[in-house]
């Protein structure tokens, strides 16, 4: 990755330019490398993850770490994920310390060196304790916001959750407590003469984009498909 950028362009300017960052809610959510890249004011946190459809939930059994993919979502000051009732992940981090992180590419920084390329991109990591949801009607509101998130509207259109549906989902959250943003939004840097070397250099832009709908055999011919939420 790039050593400390000299310079900064207008078009893409580095984080530091854009914003104040509050201070970090503990010294263990503290952006040590780069830090004028971290961001702890929560309107960059709750964008960020706002925009996440999948997250990694750090845990660990028996010494053993491990970090496994999930949808997340946050409601107000909690993030959740969810799983089956069966999920060895779920079972064992009910009630113990996990970090849960999320991460946007935004961006292919090619310079003229190898050691100075990079990436833009925006990302989250929440440190905290993990609490399984045991009260059925939150189980019923965090199901049906995780839903409404991706797709607006879409859980009122749908048959209504059966009670072994609801008995074999387990859903999880940790308060946003402590929780840190890293954000590079930047040009490429090249060391002092590398200017002059004839290779491409700039940032290619990375984007998600939703494909044209596939409707299965039992979709009425002619329905729309579904609004879908999709995050910058």
């Amino acid at each position: 990755m790039s050593p400390e950028p000299a310079a900064r362009s207008a078009e893409y300017p580095d984080v530091d330019d854009a914003i104040d960052p509050a201070r970090p809610p503990s010294d263990r959510t503290r952006v040590r490398r780069l830090p004028k890249r971290g961001r702890y004011d929560r309107g960059t946190i709750d964008a960020i993850l706002d925009d996440a459809i999948v997250g990694h939930v750090a845990w660990a059994a028996h010494g053993q770490p491990y970090a496994t993919p999930t949808n997340v979502w946050r409601q107000g000051d909690r993030l959740y994920w969810h799983g089956s009732a069966a999920s060895r992940m779920l079972r064992a981090s009910d009630g113990q310390p996990v970090c849960v992180t999320v991460t946007h590419l935004d961006g292919l920084v090619l310079a003229r060196s190898g050691f100075n390329h990079s990436v833009n991109f925006r990302s989250v990591m929440v440190l905290g304790t993990a609490h399984l949801v045991t009260d059925e009607a939150e189980i019923d509101a965090s199901l049906e916001a995780f839903i409404d998130h991706l797709y607006p509207g879409r859980w009122a259109e749908l048959r209504p959750m059966t009670a072994q549906e609801r008995k074999a989902t387990s859903v999880m959250w940790m308060d946003l407590s402590e929780a840190s943003a890293k954000v590079r939004a930047d040009v490429n840097h090249d060391d002092e003469g590398d200017e002059a070397w004839p290779a491409w250099g700039g940032v290619i832009p990375v984007r998600v984009v939703l494909g044209a709908p596939e409707p299965d055999p039992f979709t009425p011919e002619g329905m729309p498909a579904p609004v879908v939420r999709l995050g910058g």
